[in-house]
């Protein structure tokens, strides 16, 4: 099964929008991410992010909602 999950920009990097990537915490973990598919993406934003992509921008209320779903599930902490 594919899964996106949400998590949120702390920090972007890089001016090429072909390579630009940003620090993005999911629950407290703390990973990078490409962010070029989402030339508006802004520290703050809560993002869909799947291996290594954010995929959409989402409100901070469907992303605390998914990230409750995935814990109910077990598949995080």
């Amino acid at each position: 099964m594919c899964l996106a999950v949400p998590g949120k920009i702390l920090e972007i990097s890089g001016d090429d929008p072909q390579l630009r990537s940003a620090k993005v915490s999911f629950g407290g973990a703390i990973k990078t991410v490409n962010i070029s598919f989402l030339s508006e993406a802004k520290v703050g934003d809560y993002v869909l992010a799947h291996v290594g992509f954010a995929l959409n921008i989402i409100d901070e209320e469907e992303a605390n909602k998914t990230m409750e779903y995935l814990k109910l599930m077990g598949d995080v902490e």
